[in-house]
């Protein structure tokens, strides 16, 4: 495909997904069956550019004037991609291009406009509706912590020490621009690709097949240590999901003590075994709910339960740019109610002087510390113990707080809550 081909497809796929609100996969997906002609190249670049559109579609659609996908992703392309108006006004103007520049355009494009003055929430490209939650979590520095949400994620790995070491996968992905990602001796990160490639295909590598490593932000891998010295000890994963944390809980145990893994939606739960048969994972239960009283037998035994519980993901919003578009107020308020009850749930299960490790993958105080203190105010079994694993991302209440801009992870938020004996 030439340029203009692909910028057409761009936005008719941005179009797709503002006016039928389908989520980015299932749009591209769409699009990508009708356009059997496409590469796997021009599929990159037609991802690449819609993604970075969503990322940024406020801040865009204010420096163009213009509140159209057209708009936003000429202006993507202008001063994202650094294209030059010469190469912008030719392959606009292409016979499958997306139709000439108009002169508005051109001036605008040439112009250089600013962000200044713009609103915190356009600046920072985020919905108007959470500007108070982005307050009150980030204060002042709200709009650049929207803007770090705004940029391309890396592909971050956790080694598996159940089968390798760092210096063997870091040998085995050398091509592939492999580095240690920092805080963590077995993180390793691939860089961010550029806009219109692909990112690195690290799970069809042999090592990844042989159980190496596991693809898994680092973000996420810091939220795991809270729960420290798993060693021997009976852990209950009680919102398991597809595994990603049961995995580095378990290697973090050296397949020694025993890890149960639950979830409430079985669906959920289809990967854990043939991603923990490939980890090496020996020590792991499942306890699904297609059998009545799963968790039966486990109530006040568990040295650790760890919750990683539903949320948002405002936290992903760098690798899921349209669901910050997506999210409403009806949704949080959804997953604060199911928060509570997993809480109240998960907490049954920890034996007097074990703990509890509380996660979410979103900044939105309301799903954290306040969520936290009202479950601490109506169980008075529990007190949060303060963090010291990760000083420089330990606020000063003790919770572990993670952002691209501060940590360069996703957004991560866990806490650490001890039982009383």
């Amino acid at each position: 495909m030439r340029d203009g081909g692909r910028i057409a497809a761009a936005i008719q796929v941005l179009d797709d997904i503002e006016l039928r609100h389908k989520p980015v996969r299932q749009a591209l997906k769409t699009w990508s069956d009708g356009a059997r002609y496409a590469g796997s190249k021009d599929r990159a670049w037609v991802s690449g550019l819609a993604l970075d559109v969503l990322r940024r579609q406020r801040s865009l659609a204010h420096l163009m004037g213009e509140e159209s996908n057209r708009a936003r992703a000429l202006a993507a392309l202008r001063w994202i991609w650094d294209w030059d108006m010469d190469r912008l006004g030719e392959a606009c103007a292409d016979p499958h291009g997306p139709g000439p520049l108009t002169d508005h355009e051109i001036a605008t494009l040439n112009a250089k406009p600013s962000l200044k003055g713009a609103k915190a929430d356009v600046q920072g490209d985020y919905p108007d509706w959470i500007e108070a939650s982005m307050a009150r979590t980030f204060g002042k520095d709200r709009v650049e912590e929207g803007i770090a949400f705004a940029q391309r994620a890396p592909v971050d790995l956790r080694v598996n020490r159940l089968k390798s070491d760092a210096y063997e996968v870091l040998k085995a992905l050398d091509d592939m621009g492999a580095e240690p990602a920092g805080i963590l001796p077995d993180a390793l990160r691939v860089p961010a690709p550029a806009a219109a490639e692909r990112a690195a295909a690290v799970e069809i590598h042999p090592s990844f097949a042989m159980g190496w490593f596991e693809v898994q932000d680092l973000g996420s891998q810091m939220a795991a240590a809270v729960a420290g010295d798993v060693a021997g000890q009976r852990v209950l994963d009680y919102c398991a999901g597809g595994g990603g944390k049961t995995l580095a809980l378990a290697a973090a145990m050296g397949n020694s003590g025993k890890i149960y893994a639950y979830d409430s939606d079985a669906r959920r739960m289809t990967d854990i075994i043939p991603r923990a048969t490939r980890a090496g994972v020996t020590n792991l239960e499942l306890r699904t709910p297609l059998n009545k009283e799963p968790l039966n037998g486990l109530q006040g035994e568990m040295d650790l339960v760890f919750v990683d519980a539903p949320c948002t993901g405002s936290g992903t919003w760098r690798r899921h740019p349209d669901a910050k578009w997506r999210l409403t107020p009806d949704t949080l308020q959804r997953r604060l109610n199911e928060q509570r009850k997993v809480l109240d749930q998960a907490s049954e299960f920890v034996r007097p002087g074990g703990r509890m490790v509380y996660v979410t993958c979103s900044f939105f105080a309301e799903e954290n510390e306040q969520q936290v203190e009202a479950f601490l105010a109506r169980n008075d079994a529990f007190k949060l113990r303060k963090l010291t694993l990760f000083p420089d991302f330990t606020t000063p209440q003790g919770y572990l707080r993670l952002s691209p801009r501060t940590a360069g992870t996703d957004g991560f938020f866990a806490a650490l809550l001890d039982r009383k004996k």
